[in-house]
């Protein structure tokens, strides 16, 4: 499998949105967006709140490039850093499967701009990371918009993770969706 340090981040080129690294210059867009409640309230139980200056500078100054978190893009949006999707393999005897989240701001919502970028993120999987051959988005139920993301990119339901994870402090659940590496790309390595 190509490794992380040897992969360098590519820049991913939409319609809607580009796809790159992060910069010192993106903090105050991005703490702006981070800040939201309608946006904390879907991601990560570990996602600060309030999201502060000092996060958004830690992150967009080399935070986002931390190896262990695998590839982390920059979601750009006519030169505005408006969100983040991210790429994180699994090791081991389950390197073949990777995790991908996204987020966005809501001032961006409803614009194709989350199904555009997640679906750059999987086409860029199949060409450049030939050992994965599946990838999966948990997702809490309540995020039904997120589902439709994932659903418009060929990602499928495979799970319904009754009282898997923890937000604000309660037990809730997740839907898990996945797509597979087509066939005819199967494992070239």
């Amino acid at each position: 499998m190509t490794t992380i340090a040897a992969l360098p981040l590519p820049t991913l080129l939409g319609e809607r949105c580009l796809l790159r690294d992060f910069d010192p210059s993106d903090a105050a867009a991005i703490q702006r967006h981070a800040d939201d409640e309608a946006v904390w309230r879907n991601l990560f139980e570990g996602f600060p709140r309030p999201y502060t200056m000092a996060h958004a500078r830690e992150w967009c100054s080399g935070g986002s490039r931390n190896p262990a978190m695998g590839w982390v893009w920059c979601v750009d949006r006519e030169g505005e850093a408006i969100g983040c999707i991210g790429l994180r393999p699994d090791a081991g005897w389950l390197r073949c499967n990777a995790e991908v989240g996204y987020w966005i701001g809501r001032a961006h919502w409803g614009r194709g701009i989350a199904s555009e970028a997640l679906a750059m993120v999987t086409q860029w999987v199949w060409f450049a990371l030939p050992e994965l051959t599946r990838l999966y988005a948990p997702i809490y139920t309540t995020n039904e918009a997120s589902q439709r993301v994932a659903e418009r990119c060929g990602y499928t339901l495979e799970a319904l993770m009754r009282k898997s994870a923890i937000k604000a402090g309660r037990v809730i659940d997740r839907v898990q969706y996945a797509i597979y590496r087509p066939d005819d790309e199967a494992s070239q390595g």
